[in-house]
């Protein structure tokens, strides 16, 4: 068996892997190509294909497969960028809340303090802009807080805002995990209230708040960089189960804006059936809402308009390739 299989790693040697992808791609077709070429399911090469354009597919899925930079996000209000430029990070292209780092960020004290965590810089983009639509005054939701990266962002925004956060999670070790993302601020007193709770069925009046973040679960194909083994553990038959949970939880979130309220819909997946469907088929059977074109909201970040929605590329904005729509509730249902 040990020469048989030094014979064929002998054979597998002979070619680069180049080579050997071209030789396996011959009879394929160009969607398969590119599946072999940049080790994605067809299934995924196809739901990007909706999206991009042709020229950019190619450099979409080769970007899946890079490891990316270390994001960081200082706590509002606890903590400045300029604390993490002087300790060695690099300013982040968009975000002011963020900054680009090499090493281990545990050795950070800003980090092991709570004064800043590891956040994706998209994620602080969808974020920020929920709170830069005008609002009435009142509590903010973080709906799906877990693990809290956002909550925390949120928390300090709030504080200057003169508002409060409310952070729910289905899951006790997430709202755990927020709680731990949240801690600089229980020092002075200014921390969340969270609570375990499920987001479909509210815990709190309608009409409670007046902003709210729905960051729902979803088939976390906008980060493949991060968990490359995820593209080959998910099926079709996976975004479609989430569909109606993520329907579910949008409609909640929107009852629980007051009106005049914003309501962010958010998923680190760029796939339609988890982004621009849902937004779609909630405004078809609300009268109550009204979107807010996301460019507005966020006009610093080019080249990140899906219609009125925010979608972010690896490729293009170095992000994961995180969804956003924003909502305004124009009145009750």
């Amino acid at each position: 068996m040990t020469g048989l299989t030094n014979a064929v790693l002998r054979r597998v040697a002979e070619r680069s892997l180049d080579d050997w992808l071209n030789r396996l791609s011959e009879g394929l077709d160009e969607p398969d190509q590119l599946a072999l070429q940049t080790a994605h399911p067809r299934w995924i090469v196809d739901a990007y294909a909706e999206l991009l354009p042709h020229a950019e597919l190619e450099e979409a899925l080769t970007a899946d497969n890079r490891r990316p930079e270390i994001c960081l996000a200082i706590r509002p209000g606890v903590a400045e960028v300029a604390e993490l430029i002087s300790a060695g990070a690099q300013p982040g292209p968009y975000s002011p809340f963020g900054a680009r780092w090499r090493g281990d960020p545990a050795h950070l004290p800003l980090v092991r303090d709570g004064r800043a965590g590891v956040q994706d810089e998209g994620s602080q983009l969808v974020t920020w802009a929920l709170t830069r639509a005008s609002a009435p005054t009142g509590w903010w939701l973080d709906l799906c807080a877990g693990p809290g990266g956002k909550s925390a962002l949120l928390t300090g925004l709030a504080r200057q805002d003169g508002s409060l956060l409310l952070a729910s999670d289905l899951a006790p070790h997430r709202a755990s995990l927020v709680a731990g993302a949240v801690r600089a601020y229980a020092r002075d007193g200014s921390a969340p209230a969270i609570v375990v709770a499920d987001g479909t069925r509210r815990a709190w009046r309608a009409g409670s708040f007046a902003r709210v973040l729905a960051d729902v679960p979803c088939s976390g194909l906008g980060a493949l960089r991060r968990r490359p083994e995820s593209r080959w553990r998910r099926e079709p038959a996976d975004v479609e189960q989430l569909h109606s949970l993520q329907l579910a939880l949008l409609a909640s979130a929107v009852d629980s804006a007051t009106p005049g309220g914003i309501i962010g819909y958010v998923t680190c997946s760029p796939h339609r059936r988890e982004t621009s469907d849902v937004v779609s088929e909630t405004l078809a059977v609300r009268a109550d809402v009204e979107v807010i074109p996301a460019m507005q909201l966020l006009p610093e970040v080019p080249n990140a308009g899906l219609g009125p929605y925010l979608q972010l590329w690896p490729h293009r904005h170095g992000t994961d390739a995180m969804f956003a729509a924003y909502l305004r509730k124009t009145g009750s249902h």
